[in-house]
């Protein structure tokens, strides 16, 4: 019935073409590189939920078949990392158009790029749903933080999905410092895209601007920047236990934190973890706030509720 639903709903954008025959060449070359890093990194192990293994295999084999040039077009891509063309969208770009002084500064970001090929907002055709959200959880951070989006000066973000929320953040300042910590195959996805927007990314190298990492000791090597933002959008919340222990160690020494997670995960009550990590901030001297995410929680087939968690130390 969902991927029923799904389908219905790219339908409604069939008029608004990419054009991605310009990635031709490019799509082959990078492909070859990630099959060779696939390759030389055999029997990879971590610690991962049931549901990350099952997908980490899906991007494997995208990947193998060379299937990429428009893999935001994949059901399973899009019911993991891309929402589309839901009706709740519509409220969140109100709100963001709602921002008359900020406005301008939002548009640049929700302009998407077609790389991957993404599905269009049929009611923005210059965005596509899943960019509208991720503009609209940096507008919701910025209302309660009160920090100008602008002065971030390096990001840390825990599952980086395909790369959207790096490729946002490269627009407000080609100078920024990001490193997305995620499994080694997702790592894969989100250099292609990235490459692909000609962007300076890598895999676990340091001294690119982006560092595509699957160890933690890139994330322990950060120097504490007090312009740094830490992002997990529903990525932490679906982490075992154990590994989100050991990222939110670090993560309670960075200045500014968003977080999204729904209520519950593979019998993980999500609500009551993510309360006592506000109660623990709070004591650190964070400014904390955990509020549901309206829209989201309000939209059909939902079946969980949605929380943001903000915090920020000035």
């Amino acid at each position: 019935m969902r991927n029923l639903f799904r389908y219905f709903l790219s339908a409604l954008s069939f008029y608004l073409k990419n054009n991605i025959s310009k990635y031709k060449k490019k799509n082959l070359i990078f492909t070859n590189i990630i099959i060779k890093k696939l390759k030389q990194k055999q029997n990879i192990k971590s610690l991962r939920k049931k549901t990350h293994i099952i997908f980490n295999k899906e991007i494997v084999n995208l990947i193998i078949q060379k299937k990429l040039i428009n893999f935001l077009r994949n059901p399973f891509i899009q019911k993991m990392f891309f929402i589309h063309n839901r009706l709740f969208i519509k409220n969140e770009l109100r709100e963001i158009k709602n921002d008359i002084k900020g406005f301008s500064q939002w548009k640049k970001l929700l302009q998407e790029d077609n790389v991957g090929d993404p599905i269009r907002y049929f009611l923005y055709p210059k965005s596509s749903g899943n960019r509208i959200r991720q503009v609209y959880h940096l507008k919701k951070f910025c209302d309660f933080s009160k920090i100008k989006i602008k002065e971030i000066k390096k990001v840390l973000e825990i599952g980086g999905g395909y790369g959207c929320m790096a490729r946002i953040f490269s627009k407000l300042n080609s100078k920024i410092k990001y490193i997305i910590f995620d499994t080694f195959e997702v790592n894969l996805l989100q250099y292609y895209y990235l490459k692909l927007n000609k962007l300076d990314a890598d895999i676990d190298n340091n001294k690119s601007k982006i560092n595509l990492s699957s160890s933690l000791k890139d994330i322990y090597k950060d120097d504490q920047n007090p312009q740094t933002l830490f992002i997990a959008n529903w990525s932490l919340s679906e982490m075992p236990l154990k590994l989100r222990s050991r990222i939110l160690e670090f993560t309670f020494k960075i200045p500014h934190i968003l977080i999204s997670f729904q209520d519950n995960f593979e019998n993980i009550n999500n609500l009551k973890y993510f309360q006592k990590i506000k109660e623990k901030l709070d004591k650190k001297g964070y400014k904390t706030l955990v509020t549901g995410l309206q829209y989201y929680n309000n939209a059909i087939f939902n079946t969980n509720k949605h929380y943001y968690l903000f915090a920020t130390k000035n």
